[in-house]
């Protein structure tokens, strides 16, 4: 499969711009030191944003992507000798070596619409991982509590150049993110099909491939994870021995 369904060369060659506002030193350092040294594998690498700056810091990335175009996007950026980036499905996709992180950015975990696909994604960062090695999820807690009772929308962002807006079913645990962007003068739409998680749920996911919980935070500066969080970085060990 070379395209999601989403991720088209449309909204690849725009991706960046979208998220521009986004620093990722953050993100980077942290990765930095949780890889210790060792090779990293990200999962939905899209066009680098993370993973080509994570390099550059001294990470060796590997990746796995669904979308060509994307990709393209992120070999379109590369200045040093190309990433190894399998086009597939990071349910089941399979990249040589092991690693000493996995990790998934920006809500992807989300992305797989069903608990059997979020299942399957934790048993395969598992598979990929040495001893020792970790894997860092990075996503939502559930905004459900700030949706008035039977209430299903949920705006994300208002700007001049952005509005989004989530549409939540509370019954089968999923949601559509709703978007209108302005680009080079441009309206685009894009509508994409999420199913959100629990953290204690991802912990089950995580119990269920073989891992530990090791840390969570509320960022990627290591905040204490609290009742008021509206993110988390959650961290799961795989065993030495």
């Amino acid at each position: 499969m070379q395209d999601d369904g989403f991720f088209d060369a449309e909204v690849a060659a725009t991706y960046d711009a979208v998220h521009r506002g986004e620093d990722p030193q953050a993100i980077v350092a942290c990765l930095h030191d949780l890889a210790a040294g060792g090779a990293a594998l990200e999962y939905a690498i899209g066009t680098g944003r993370v993973a080509l700056p994570l390099q550059a810091a001294g990470t060796p990335v590997a990746g796995i992507e669904m979308s060509q175009a994307m990709v393209d996007e992120l070999r379109r950026k590369e200045t040093e000798p190309p990433m190894d980036v399998v086009i597939g499905d990071m349910t089941k996709a399979r990249v040589a070596g092991e690693f000493s992180l996995v990790f998934l950015v920006f809500n992807t975990i989300d992305n797989l619409t069903s608990q059997d696909a979020q299942i399957a994604c934790f048993q395969n960062a598992y598979d990929h991982l040495k001893p020792g090695g970790c894997f860092v999820v990075e996503t939502l807690v559930p905004p459900i509590q700030r949706l008035p009772h039977g209430a299903t929308l949920l705006a994300n962002d208002l700007t001049d150049t952005h509005w989004g807006v989530d549409e939540f079913d509370v019954v089968t645990q999923t949601y559509a993110s709703h978007h209108m962007h302005q680009i080079d003068g441009q309206t685009r739409r894009l509508s994409i099909p999420f199913r959100y998680c629990w953290p204690a749920e991802l912990d089950v996911m995580a119990k269920m491939a073989g891992f530990t919980c090791e840390a969570r935070w509320a960022d990627w500066n290591r905040a204490p994870f609290t009742n008021t969080s509206r993110s988390h970085v959650s961290v799961w060990r795989k065993p030495k021995g």
